[in-house]
């Protein structure tokens, strides 16, 4: 029973961390658009509280949890699946952190990209998803 409630608490926090990173870089896409400093102003205090309120706890505590249903299953480190997953997961993390450099840039209006770059920035998660998804559901290797 135990176990079913940390793979709970690990899916609930993945869905959390991922509804974040579908949803900043589309605040960089708006915030990008923007010309008014009332308008700019406004999108950083969406972003740096949706980074540091929701992405970071709910990366953070979607890693623990699935560290924690990996260290109670070891069993999985031994199939190909989860060796490809965890690559995927790892990628995401890093793509995490990067979102909190493109915030810091906005910050300091140091941002040196358009809104269409942001457009294409946005889909990258979706394809991570994607693949770890079907990676634990169907298990292809």
């Amino acid at each position: 029973m135990f176990y079913l409630w940390l793979k709970a608490f690990h899916i609930i926090f993945v869905i959390t961390w991922f509804a974040g990173l579908f949803y900043l870089p589309r605040l960089f896409v708006y915030h990008a658009m923007t010309t008014e400093t009332a308008g700019r102003e406004r999108f950083k205090i969406m972003e740096r509280k949706l980074y540091r309120g929701i992405m970071t706890p709910s990366g953070t505590l979607a890693v623990v949890f699935g560290g924690w249903l990996l260290y109670l299953s070891p069993g999985w480190l031994s199939q190909g699946w989860l060796h490809l997953k965890l690559l995927l997961v790892v990628l995401i993390i890093f793509y995490h952190l990067y979102c909190g450099r493109l915030l810091r840039q906005f910050r300091d209006e140091r941002n040196t990209h358009g809104h269409l770059w942001y457009r294409w920035f946005n889909e990258l998660p979706v394809v991570g998803l994607l693949g770890i998804v079907i990676l634990v559901v169907v298990k292809p290797l």
